[in-house]
């Protein structure tokens, strides 16, 4: 056990003493609140920008007193026609100028758009749906319909949650299956990433004639099982600093952006019927069982990452020096995690569905499966025993790892199959 303690030592201060490591661990989360700033900064200032368009409306479809319209800036030109004003309107400041012709609202005809700069697909498709809102009143007054009566007949109402015979249910879908997403994605990255460095580092011991060194005073099963929890104790604690930074630099957010935080107290008090406030959001959170959800995404992170660990060391042990050997040994591997994936986005639209049970029990996919319907509720009994799978599985893994492993690092100079490996497991030592 001492040998094994002083193997994980190893691999963890190796690696997180890297500048590589502290960069990372450091520059991640600067950059993740970076791109949210800057996607803030970019709503917010194209939210304040208006573009001012000038009109020749002959079809009378608009108040010409209104000087916004649909969110834009209308400015009605009087006394000019098409052929006169659109030579003009760039000496007035205007890079947008629309002309509308006399129509008849039943047969209407192409109003026309002139640009003086670039014109984008989402200008000109606001300005149609400008456009066409205003033949569609046009058309209810021409029909005698009253538009504030229909205005008013319209119903925005959400639907309250009962569960089971009648349970409240203080917890909204989205957030549920946000929840579950973002936690299922999170162990999903994780698996490849700190799956792929067990794997690099078992070549780069072999390739360098280390690893001979180190297996004459400890046994290959303990050389593999410290290299393992090392760098999975390397995985916990980067994501810890970023859960941390992250979550701290976030407050920062508001004051950075004054408009953000004014927004955001503005849809807080709006509440469910305002669009899903932030007040909605933050109650929904609080009343998940995050306790729960914390431990379940720690043990399946951890076992799950201990599953695939041992099977990525297992084909570094195999692989020499060609990179293109090692990808095609690897894919066998990686395809249960995408596949998990794949089956834990249809397990969040439907939790309870066969395809999700089975996917959360078997431990190649409940890693990842699992977390996504963690949010929703999951019966004990399905907890318990997808736990306990996972486990065994754990331990079937390593123990086919290792017999693997003890015979792969010594070996230079030929390509290893899967067929081989199997033959290894079940060789008598």
């Amino acid at each position: 056990m001492n040998k094994i303690w002083l193997i994980i030592k190893r691999e963890y201060l190796t690696r997180v003493r890297k500048k590589t490591f502290l960069l990372l661990t450091i520059l991640v989360p600067l950059i993740i609140i970076g791109f949210y700033a800057a996607i803030i900064a970019i709503a917010i200032k194209g939210a304040s920008e208006k573009e001012s368009i000038a009109v020749i409306d002959n079809a009378a479809l608009f108040d010409k007193s209104a000087t916004s319209v649909g969110g834009m800036d209308f400015t009605f030109i009087d006394n000019e026609t098409e052929e006169s004003y659109k030579n003009k309107y760039q000496e007035k400041g205007f890079n947008l100028f629309l002309f509308v012709p006399e129509m008849d609202i039943d047969h209407p005809v192409q109003p026309r758009l002139y640009y003086s700069k670039s014109l984008g697909p989402a200008t000109s498709g606001r300005i149609e749906g400008i456009v066409n809102g205003a033949i569609e009143q046009k058309r209810l007054i021409a029909a005698n319909i009253d538009l504030q009566k229909l205005n008013s007949s319209k119903s925005n109402i959400s639907l309250e949650t009962l569960k089971g015979k009648g349970e409240k249910d203080e917890t909204l879908a989205k957030v549920n299956s946000g929840v579950g997403f973002t936690g299922g994605f999170l162990v999903y990255l994780m698996l490849f990433i700190y799956g792929t460095m067990v794997m690099r580092g078992v070549m780069e011991e072999k390739t360098n004639r280390v690893a001979e060194v180190i297996v004459s005073s400890v046994k290959p099963f303990q050389l593999m099982l410290g290299k393992i929890i090392g760098i999975g104790a390397v995985g916990i604690t980067q994501f810890a600093i970023w859960i941390f930074l992250v979550m701290g630099l976030q407050f920062l957010i508001p004051y950075i952006f004054p408009e953000f935080g004014a927004q955001l107290a503005a849809a807080s008090a709006g509440g469910p019927q305002g669009g899903g406030g932030m007040l909605a959001v933050l109650g929904s959170l609080k009343s998940l069982p995050l306790g729960t959800i914390l431990f379940t995404f720690l043990f399946y992170f951890l076992g799950g990452y201990l599953l695939y660990a041992a099977l990525f060391a297992a084909v570094g042990s195999m692989v020499n020096e060609d990179p293109q050997e090692a990808q095609q040994m690897v894919f066998p591997i990686t395809m249960p995690i995408i596949l998990s994936f794949v089956i834990m986005t249809q397990a969040i639209n439907q939790p309870d569905s066969s395809l999700a049970v089975f996917g959360s029990l078997f431990p190649l996919t409940s890693p990842i499966v699992m977390m996504g319907r963690i949010a929703y509720g999951v019966p004990i009994m399905q907890m318990l025993l997808s736990m306990l799978f996972l486990i065994l599985a754990f331990l079937g893994t390593t123990w086919f790892a290792a017999k693997v492993y003890r015979t792969g690092i010594l070996m230079y100079g030929k390509k290893a199959t899967w067929k081989e490996m199997i033959r290894w497991a079940f060789r008598k030592s």
